[in-house]
């Protein structure tokens, strides 16, 4: 299972990766902040999307401050998830948690 989760790693690093450089390519090697969320919140699909991603990495983060807190993970490890999440995403943070924290009771 550990596997499945470095590979859930490397996916989400590129993944997010490769459509924020055809977001740029797009937009002539030019970043926009505004019309990138302009581009996210075009549709209500889009909206969806957003909003559940939003969601999702909230909780995640409230989890890793009471992980914390409980001491059940060190303040080093709490600075690595904190930085997968806001330099990758959501798609590195949960699948890097879940490697470092998975037991194998098989």
């Amino acid at each position: 299972m550990k596997k499945v989760f470095a590979i859930l790693c490397i996916v989400g690093i590129a993944f997010p990766y490769y459509y924020i450089f055809k977001f740029i390519e797009t937009n002539n090697w030019e970043w926009s902040t505004s019309l990138f969320f302009e581009q996210i919140h075009q549709n209500y699909a889009m909206t969806i999307l957003v909003a559940d991603l939003t969601i999702a990495a909230t909780s995640f983060l409230i989890f890793l401050i009471y992980r914390l807190r409980v001491k059940a993970i060190s303040k080093k490890q709490f600075v690595k998830y904190l930085i997968s999440l806001f330099m990758v995403g959501f798609s590195l943070a949960l699948p890097l948690y879940l490697y470092d924290n998975y037991e194998n009771n098989n």
